[in-house]
């Protein structure tokens, strides 16, 4: 077997090594047919290194807990496949970008999810709610706005790929702003625009440079741009009417 052949049966992986001031360590592991990144990862992790920490659950792109860097891009590894992204038969893995990193490929998703606190992105029952079923005309306006957004799962790859987040630490970032919007567009919610308040100030919607990087990376194919833009529209309404 010649030298290209074998070349070609193997990938190169540089896999993040340690916390935010470690550096990438190189593995050669077996490249497959149909191979995803994630098989990458779990195969190093098995057979390689044991020590390697990182997070999976379904394996299926359903919970997006694999969220990675690949090749500096963010991407749930288990539905990237290697074939569609190795460079000449190399790969870089990375924990996500603007997260604190706890060790290797897992981080730290707390103050991602404190932001969503910070943004009111919580759903508030009307009073006796409980009691009815809500029937929602799944044609009106505010029906279909919330449903163009309320697909989001949570993962942190349209935190990772926010260039204001990076810069901008306060920022409340794409995934609770469109939490948030789904809100303002809950019929069933208490009082919908008490959601505004929250996301007007400097770290909130205004601060979004709408550069759409959110909208490019989402797995569900989501648009927080879009959602951002009517929380500025909503907030600027309120802000006229005196109600902010």
């Amino acid at each position: 077997m010649s030298a290209m052949d074998e070349a070609a049966k193997t990938l190169q992986v540089d896999i993040w090594r340690g916390g935010a001031q470690g550096a990438f360590q190189s593995f050669t592991v077996p490249h497959e047919v149909s191979q995803t990144v994630l098989d990458v990862v779990t195969y190093v992790q098995r057979r390689l290194d044991p020590t390697l920490s990182y997070r999976f659950s379904c394996r299926v792109g359903m919970c997006g807990t694999c969220a990675m860097m690949v090749n500096g891009r963010p991407r749930w590894t288990c539905r990237t496949h290697v074939d569609r992204i190795a460079d000449d038969g190399r790969i870089a893995i990375a924990p996500l970008r603007n997260f604190p990193v706890i060790k290797d490929l897992a981080v730290d998703m707390t103050a991602f999810f404190d932001k969503w606190r910070d943004a009111g992105a919580r759903f508030q029952p009307r009073d006796g709610a409980a009691d009815s079923f809500a029937n929602v005309d799944p044609n009106s306006p505010a029906r279909r706005a919330a449903s163009d957004a309320i697909e989001c799962i949570g993962c942190g790859i349209c935190h990772a790929a926010c260039d204001v987040v990076s810069w901008n630490p306060d920022y409340l970032g794409p995934a609770a702003l469109n939490r948030v919007w789904t809100l303002v567009n809950d019929e069933r919610d208490a009082d919908p625009a008490a959601h505004l308040a929250p996301v007007a100030g400097d770290a909130g919607c205004h601060a979004c440079h709408s550069q759409q990087g959110c909208a490019v990376h989402c797995p569900n194919s989501l648009s927080p741009t879009a959602s951002i833009a009517g929380l500025k529209r909503q907030t600027l309404a309120a802000l006229f009417r005196g109600q902010l």
